[in-house]
């Protein structure tokens, strides 16, 4: 376990508190899309609380690149973030990044040197001008027709998926009966491992954006709690397939050879419970965000 996996875990496991370098110093956790795969990438960073926003700063230790999760955000401003809460328990929360420029970027980063003096030190390091971003999470209360928006991306994003996870299906199906059913080419089992692993990070992509946005949907629409829960359950499952999944395909390509019906049987059990986890989705969200007859 890495040195970021580690810090992603003792946070999660103790409210947002870490110790060691980081011992009492705030910290949110950042799950963005991979600007080149779409594969989303967590990432721990200091922050700032500013009134309703949180305040993160690209500072990369005062390195001459930008860190890659703010190139991240620049390709994809939705960004989950995750913060220690009064309930007791680490939560995920949809936000909409925001870059901030001239003189609020300048006092907000002073603030931040005044209550970090590392911060200035990281400055004066580098010769690019560290990044402030300012994190706004998704509030449901604020304005009933970009509610009705977010229900209709809702359903973009599901058919999206439906669209590529049958596409995906297809792949196998002609790798299946197009010559041998267990031992296709390198090159098509190549080709098979990408179109997987696009879909299995789309996938885990919109999940983590939908737990962040179930935060907003728990304290707006509170008689939605049940169905959320088992929202959060049914991801928690759909990940674990999406694991087995993918170490079926890793494990595949290291010997450039598919078990094509395993990765079928595989697939088919991603199928299964997905459409029934979208079905049951919109039934019970799409009419809290559109409660127009």
């Amino acid at each position: 376990m890495g040195w970021n996996e580690r810090v992603i875990k003792e946070f999660r496991e103790n409210n947002g508190r870490v110790g060691g370098a980081f011992e009492g110093v705030p910290l949110v956790l950042l799950t963005t899309a991979g600007h080149r795969t779409g594969k989303p990438h967590t990432t721990p960073v200091v922050q700032l609380r500013d009134g309703g926003r949180h305040l993160v700063f690209a500072s990369n230790g005062g390195g001459p690149e930008h860190p890659d999760w703010y190139h991240n955000l620049l390709a994809s401003p939705q960004v989950t973030m995750e913060i220690g809460t009064d309930e007791g328990h680490v939560k995920p929360f949809a936000t909409r990044a925001v870059v901030l420029a001239g003189e609020e970027r300048d006092r907000l980063y002073e603030r931040q040197c005044d209550i970090n003096p590392a911060f200035r030190e990281y400055r004066e390091k580098t010769t690019r001008v560290i990044p402030v971003v300012a994190l706004h999470p998704l509030d449901l209360s604020a304005d009933s027709e970009r509610n009705r928006m977010i229900g209709r991306q809702l359903i973009v994003h599901h058919n999206e998926l439906r669209a590529e996870l049958a596409e995906v299906r297809a792949a196998v199906q002609a790798a299946l009966t197009g010559g041998s059913a267990t031992r296709p080419t390198a090159d098509l089992s190549r080709q098979l491992h990408r179109r997987c692993l696009t879909f299995c990070y789309g996938l885990q992509l919109h999940h983590t954006r939908e737990d962040g946005s179930f935060t907003a949907f728990e304290q707006h629409f509170p008689h939605l709690r049940p169905a959320i829960t088992r929202l959060r359950e049914e991801h928690r499952t759909v990940e674990h397939a999406l694991a087995r999944l993918e170490r079926l395909l890793d494990a595949a390509l290291a010997a450039e050879t598919d078990d094509l019906p395993a990765l079928t049987a595989e697939l088919d059990r991603v199928i299964d419970g997905l459409e029934d986890h979208f079905t049951y989705e919109e039934h019970h969200l799409l009419p809290a965000l559109d409660p127009r007859p």
